[in-house]
């Protein structure tokens, strides 16, 4: 396979570009069989599959992995950004490439959009991979105690406004803080290279990454879990690192509740892994994903 992509540090996909609302969005797909959607999490792209791309597409599955707009190698658009827009765009996606029901497996946001679009567009979903799921797009004021909540009101004032905005995310973008935030969520970390540093760094240089930043931050965190849950006809394979600190594994525990009513729910603790264990022990989570596949078949 020719290797082209427009973000020189995703060196195993061939990338494609895919027109949607006059948005350019980049995807890749590869292998043969039931369709696989990987959806990453925030500030991502489809590069944080690179582990597991190759792997479940030798596995039988025809995998695709899409850049959510705003993100990696898809348009910095101008937009107010929330999960609506990401879950049109998934149904755009799904409905022009794939047309047949699909296992959606993603990663914190990415895992929040998979479940959303389970719930809510059955016909699209064979199933889902939850991976560290989020609660929300951002924290909700409940969720907060009185000195987090005005924190984060500030720090959203920061982000939003012209001047102080581009400072703020001229500092969070520097490789070196990458770095350290990757170290804190990131249990393993040998895990942490120069390459997947690069991933999470290149897009941010774009045209526009500024204010996608800004926008996400200060958008609705859109439905919770506890609302989507109930509504879920299709098998779910929830995977978390168990020493994530970010969203803790306690978030499970909506899930095993649901379970425990009767849902197909299956709950797979990964211990010694951080808020993506898919990046950082591969082998285990590919492993968990084709088995619990082969279930499904």
């Amino acid at each position: 396979m020719t290797i082209t992509t427009s973000h020189s540090q995703v060196t195993h996909f061939e990338k494609r570009l895919w027109n949607w609302q006059d948005y350019q969005i980049q995807y890749t797909v590869q292998g043969n069989g039931q369709p696989l959607l990987l959806v990453h999490g925030f500030g991502a792209s489809i590069g944080h599959w690179r582990k597991n791309i190759p792997v479940l597409a030798e596995a039988g599955y025809q995998v695709f992995a899409v850049d959510l707009l705003g993100f990696g190698g898809s348009d910095k658009a101008p937009i107010d950004y929330s999960m609506d827009v990401w879950v049109e765009m998934l149904k755009d996606f799904w409905a022009v490439h794939i047309q047949t029901p699909t296992v959606l497996i993603g990663n914190s946001i990415g895992a929040l959009l998979s479940l959303i679009v389970v719930a809510e567009n059955p016909e699209m979903a064979s199933g889902a991979v939850l991976i560290n799921s989020a609660g929300g797009l951002s924290h909700r004021p409940h969720e907060l105690n009185p000195v987090l909540r005005v924190v984060m009101a500030t720090f959203n004032k920061l982000v939003a406004h012209p001047v102080t905005g581009k400072f703020v995310f001229n500092r969070i973008r520097q490789k070196s803080q990458i770095r350290r935030t990757l170290y804190q969520v990131y249990r393993d970390r040998q895990a942490v290279t120069d390459e997947l540093v690069d991933l999470l760094y290149t897009p941010s240089c774009d045209p526009g990454a500024q204010q996608v930043f800004a926008s996400i931050l200060t958008a609705p965190p859109g439905p919770s879990p506890e609302e989507l849950l109930p509504k879920v006809e299709r098998p779910l394979l929830v995977i978390w690192g168990a020493d994530d600190p970010w969203t803790p594994i306690t978030g499970s525990t909506i899930y095993a509740q649901e379970r425990d009513n009767g849902k197909n729910i299956t709950i797979v603790p990964i211990p010694g892994a951080g808020h993506c264990p898919h990046d950082e022990v591969p082998q285990v989570v590919n492993s968990q994903i084709i088995n619990w596949l082969g279930q499904l078949r």
